[in-house]
This record gives C-alpha cells, structure tokens and sequence, in this order.
C-alpha cells in the first residue's frame, strides 16, 4: 500500500520534512511543501502503477522457483520443451492485463 511517505519522496525528492502519523512539518525552505490534493493524487498514481505490474511480480515469483538453466539444459539435450511450457503455463496464469 502506497502511503504519504512514498508520495513525498516521489513529488519532491530530497526535501526536508517531518512526518508523524498525519502531521506533516515542512522544513524544505528551497522546495514548495505539496498541497494535499497533490499528495493524494500522487498516492493514486503510485498505487495504480504499482498495481498495474502485480502480474509482473507474480510471475517473478513462480519463475523464481524454477531451476531455469537446468531445464534448458535438458530442453536441449533431450530436444523436449519442459521449461517453455513451464514459461507459457505462467505466464497463462498471471497474464499482462
């Protein structure tokens, strides 16, 4: 979940400030604070895009799980298609949207 922190950090990157639980203290004199319009639209946009790539970190995490080089290896050796048919089933379950 993308919080105001992130937001901060995205909209304006190495300013000074403070924040506790939903006070926040601006202590940047060189960068303008955001307005809270601003931070919530920020939290929105980092969040879509954060979720428009669960697919993404989905698929990393089963791929993970695969002895990839190994199944490739024995893919060549034995003329067989265990890993992209590994690949393809997925990618099959975690489709781009």
């Amino acid at each position: 979940m993308i919080d105001t922190t992130e937001a901060l950090l995205s909209l304006k990157p190495n300013a000074k400030w403070t924040l506790r639980d939903a006070d926040l203290e601006w202590l940047d004199s060189e960068q303008t604070e955001p307005t809270a319009l601003e931070l919530s639209n920020e939290v929105t946009r980092l969040q879509a895009a954060y979720d428009a790539l669960e697919y993404s970190r989905l698929r990393k995490a089963k791929y993970d799980l695969l002895n990839q080089d190994e199944m490739r290896y024995d893919d060549v050796k034995n003329s067989t298609t265990t890993w992209v048919d590994a690949i393809d089933t997925i990618k099959a379950a975690h489709p781009k949207p």
